[in-house]
C-alpha cells in the first residue's frame, strides 16, 4: 500500500498555521522562521512519539519528504540554489536540535520547558501558553499508533 504523506504534510502546517500560536507575538506579525519553528517542533513531537524499530521506515519516508516539502518552499520564496543548500542544512542542523530536547520532554519541569521554547522562539511571549499547548499536542498523539494516526490525518 502506497501512503501519500502531503495529507501528513498538509495537517502539520495545518497545526502550524493555528492563529491562536501567533496571538503574542512580538510586534503582532510573525516571520517565515516563526513558523519554520513551529512547525519543527509538532514535527519533533509526531517522532518521539512514533519512533519505534517497526516504524523507522515509515518515519524516514515520511522525514524525507516533509524536508523536500520545504526545500520547495523556501524556492517558492525565491532563494537560488546555493541559498537553498545552506538554508537547508542549517535548517535540519537546527530540528535535531530540537529533536534532541524534545527527547527529554517528559522530563522536563514546567520552567525549563518555557525556557526551551523561549530560547528557539525570540519573538513570542506567552511561553505558559505555548507549553501547555505542546503537552497537550505531545499527550494527544500517544493516543494513537503510527497507522492510525496517519489514516486519521487522511481523513480530516
Amino acid at each position: 500500500m502506497k501512503i501519500n504523506y502531503v495529507d501528513f504534510y498538509n495537517k502539520l502546517i495545518k497545526l502550524t498555521t493555528n492563529k491562536s500560536l501567533y496571538k503574542d507575538i512580538s510586534n503582532n506579525k510573525d516571520t517565515f522562521n516563526d513558523r519554520l519553528i513551529i512547525f519543527l517542533l509538532h514535527f519533533a513531537f509526531f517522532l518521539k512519539v512514533f519512533k519505534s524499530k517497526k516504524n523507522q521506515s515509515t518515519l524516514q519516508k515520511i522525514y524525507d519528504f516533509n524536508f523536500k516539502q520545504l526545500e520547495l518552499s523556501i524556492r517558492e520564496i525565491g532563494y537560488g540554489d546555493q541559498s537553498i543548500n545552506k538554508k537547508m542544512k542549517t535548517y535540519v542542523n537546527f530540528f535535531h536540535s530540537i529533536l534532541s530536547e524534545i527527547h527529554f520532554w517528559d522530563e522536563f519541569g514546567f520552567h525549563k520547558k518555557k525556557v526551551f521554547l523561549n530560547d528557539i522562539l525570540q519573538n513570542f511571549k506567552n511561553f505558559d501558553f505555548l507549553v501547555k499547548y505542546f503537552d497537550n499536542f505531545h499527550e494527544n498523539i500517544k493516543n494513537y499508533d503510527l497507522n492510525s494516526y496517519l489514516k486519521s490525518v487522511n481523513r480530516t
